[in-house]
């Protein structure tokens, strides 16, 4: 398995894909276009976050993106994960696992002493995230109306 970032060819089947990572990340809430993935995700590009994918033969397994944030309370610049996604085929295969943990290395490497995420309640990807050293910091509340 190689971790490496994408090419164009690459990129190219990332968007395809982006509404898919999308649906399931948000558990069904949102079920978006390709065009309404691409606005969530070109202005993080442009600020510099960047795909990390886990291919093998030539096959794209799965991506995480990455990047600078900022702490809205303290201006403090963290590493984020914006998002993290493996093809169905490839699930459970710990490919998750490497993803995280090449782009937690990857962001300290830039100089982030601390990175964050954000995940839906019931997501499956909460308890990798535990295990890799993910602790809740916030906690989102709703109500329906």
């Amino acid at each position: 398995m190689d971790i490496r970032k994408p090419n164009e060819l690459e990129m190219g089947k990332i968007i395809e894909l982006s509404p898919q990572a999308i649906f399931e990340g948000t558990l069904g809430e949102v079920n978006p276009t390709i065009e309404k993935a691409k606005q969530l995700v070109e202005p993080l590009l442009h600020k510099g976050s960047y795909y990390l994918i886990s291919s093998e033969n030539n096959e794209l397994m799965g991506w995480i993106l990455i990047g600078g944030s900022k702490d809205q309370f303290v201006n403090k610049p963290i590493g984020f994960i914006y998002e993290l996604f493996v093809v169905d085929e490839y699930r459970g295969k710990g490919i998750s696992k490497h993803l995280i943990k090449t782009g937690v290395e990857q962001l300290k490497q830039e100089g982030y002493s601390e990175i964050r995420l954000s995940v839906f309640e019931g997501n499956q990807a909460m308890k990798i995230y535990e295990s890799l050293g993910f602790k809740n910091r916030t906690i989102t509340m709703s109500i329906s109306l």
